[in-house]
């Protein structure tokens, strides 16, 4: 995990859901500041990192936030630290934080439709040549 960016937060998301595509574009459409770096869970990368910070792959299947040697969030928490850092009217989401993994229940029921109702792709999504240095 030597080659990760070390000032950057990597948010790992499930790269066949449209749900989670667009919530990346989104993300990277605020992430003003530059903060976010982009791994499909799918990918060889997303598997490494799971498997370095001793994540079951069984119980994630959407998102999860890595800061390289510090912390990593999953399900509503990813959302609540993410949401903080964004350049958009729905920073107030980390407001919400205070339910704690409450907030999951409702997380784990937009998750568990989120092919039914957003629908699913083939593959995960090949960046665009202007948004290649977001992904990793």
């Amino acid at each position: 995990m030597q080659d990760l960016p070390k000032d950057k937060k990597i948010v790992l998301f499930d790269g066949v859901c449209n749900l989670c595509d667009n919530s990346v574009q989104f993300i990277i459409k605020h992430d003003k500041k530059d903060i976010f770096r982009f791994v499909a869970l799918q990918s060889d990368l997303g598997k490494e990192i799971l498997n370095y910070i001793g994540v079951n792959t069984k119980t994630i299947d959407s998102i999860l936030l890595y800061e390289p040697g510090i912390a990593y969030y999953y399900k509503a928490e990813a959302v609540f630290q993410i949401a903080k850092e964004l350049d958009s009217w729905l920073k107030f989401i980390y407001y919400f934080r205070f339910l704690g993994k409450s907030a999951n229940f409702l997380y784990d029921f937009i998750a568990k439709n989120r092919y039914k109702w957003y629908g699913e792709k083939e593959s995960c999504m090949i960046p665009s040549p202007d948004l290649q240095s977001k992904f990793l």
